[in-house]
């Protein structure tokens, strides 16, 4: 009854897609390659993670390329998506309607996305394939599934919407309905802005009405994996998080050396009802916003991504100054660019995080929880915020500054436990020993304590045979 039920439904939204094409068409897009179609994501049972459609699990690390489809020629974001995916990388956050004069400045195949203005019911579209912005943005979307890319993309940059409900709804059933046949987007909404208002509220559940709409033909949230991008630091949550459409929370714990988005994903984590959180932008290197702070260098990136992860995130998203906005001379720099995005992609902090992907991976990380209780010292607060959490037969906690901390062994599964160092810089391991699981057992980091002296503590039950930590790469 089931399967015929789901077979039912699929012919309802067939049809419905195929009459919602006769209402409101969309010029043709390219073909699709089989060999590029990855599988969809949706959240997992647990309500904690994401995982693949036939419930692999899956961890989302991001990189932020807001200005990815309007900035960079074909070739460049080849460059771009390959040195991305060989780092680990399994998400890009893309912009489609762009911050930085994305409706006015064409991109480099001389293509703008509207007809005129900021009017968002009014697409360019051109027959046939190959020949107008939105065929440029496929392009790439195929580019990135090619790679194993999956694509964050936001239909637009907040400060294009405004507060037309209608016109929300209507561009979000075009977007939708043009990249419906694309497996490898999660659907990103907000564009940096927060939405105080009840009107502001209206129009980003219009918007996400027209993308289920547009994606299936009904209002059908099971067919679309939604967030929601706010200003930072915010919290989508604090708008959202009750909404049907969003599928998983997200935070925006902003820029400075000093951010402690720790607290902010723990709060979200223990929200009900129970939904994936992510840190959607934090911590580049190279930039600052808020206020009292320094810029953000590759330890703070670093230590911001471990944070999160630690604190019960389902991933993490990176980003840099220089890549953000694809900077690149003769354009003027934005907040203090000062690297070409090209050579910002081999950043220390850029590899360092696909480090972090392969060490949570290496272990059974979909049954993973923070666990502050393992630390008989205590968590510590704000920047010596020491992090633990466990899972089946293992556990990690890591430091951000390398100072002595003390584990309960007793809170750990198995008779023994075998214990070594991790090196968020490197992806190497240094091994401490196997000792019996009882009491309490001090350790201490290698090297001086500071800001980049960072290490997670691994501690695993032999008897699972779990293996070393690894790279992603």
């Amino acid at each position: 009854m089931k399967e015929r039920n789901q077979g039912t439904m699929n012919a309802i939204c067939t049809i419905s897609i195929g009459l919602l094409s006769l209402l409101f068409p969309v010029a043709s897009g390219h073909a699709v390659d089989a060999s590029a179609r990855l599988s969809r994501l949706k959240v997992s049972d647990n309500k904690r993670f994401l995982v693949t459609q036939d419930g692999k699990p899956f961890f989302y690390l991001a990189d932020t390329a807001w200005e990815l489809f309007h900035r960079l020629t074909r070739e460049e974001a080849d460059r771009y998506l390959s040195d991305r995916a060989s780092k680990g990388f399994t998400v890009i956050q893309a912009v489609a309607l762009a911050e930085l004069n994305g409706l006015t400045e064409p991109n480099p195949r001389k293509h703008l996305p509207l007809l005129e203005g900021n009017d968002l019911t009014r697409p360019a579209v051109k027959e046939g394939p190959d020949n107008d912005y939105w065929d440029d943005v496929e392009t790439i979307v195929d580019l990135a599934a090619r790679k194993g890319l999956y694509i964050g993309l936001l239909p637009t940059w907040g400060k294009y919407v405004m507060s037309d409900t209608g016109g929300a709804q209507k561009y979000g059933e075009f977007i939708g309905r043009r990249f419906k046949d694309k497996t490898n987007l999660i659907w990103i909404l907000g564009g940096d802005r927060p939405a105080p208002t009840p009107r502001e509220r209206d129009v980003w559940r219009a918007m996400a009405k027209g993308v289920a709409i547009g994606v299936c033909g009904r209002e059908d949230y099971d067919a679309v994996l939604m967030t929601y991008h706010t200003s930072g630091p915010g919290h989508a949550s604090d708008f959202f998080h009750e909404d049907r459409w969003l599928a998983f929370t997200g935070i925006q714990s902003s820029h400075g050396d000093r951010i402690l988005n720790w607290k902010m994903i723990e709060r979200d984590y223990n929200r009900r009802p129970i939904k994936p959180v992510i840190d959607l932008e934090t911590t580049y290197p190279g930039l600052v916003i808020m206020k009292g702070m320094k810029a953000g260098n590759d330890d703070h990136a670093r230590r911001s991504a471990y944070w999160s992860v630690f604190a019960g995130a389902c991933g993490h998203t990176y980003g840099h100054n220089s890549i953000w906005q694809m900077y690149a001379a003769p354009r003027k720099p934005i907040l203090d660019a000062r690297i070409p995005w090209w050579e910002a992609l081999d950043a220390p902090s850029a590899a360092q995080m696909g480090y972090l992907r392969g060490l949570v991976e290496s272990r059974p990380f979909w049954r993973q929880a923070p666990d502050p209780s393992l630390l008989a010292s205590g968590p510590g607060e704000e920047l010596e915020h020491t992090a633990a959490m466990r899972g089946d037969g293992c556990a990690m906690v890591y430091t951000p500054s390398g100072k002595p901390f003390t584990v309960r062994l007793d809170k750990l599964d198995g008779r023994q436990v075998k214990a070594c160092w991790y090196d968020p810089r490197t992806g190497k391991t240094i091994a401490i020993g196997q000792f019996d699981r009882r009491g309490d057992r001090e350790f201490v980091p290698p090297g001086t304590p500071g800001v980049g002296n960072d290490w997670v503590l691994v501690l695993d039950d032999p008897g699972r045979g779990l293996g070393p930590p690894r790279t992603a790469r």
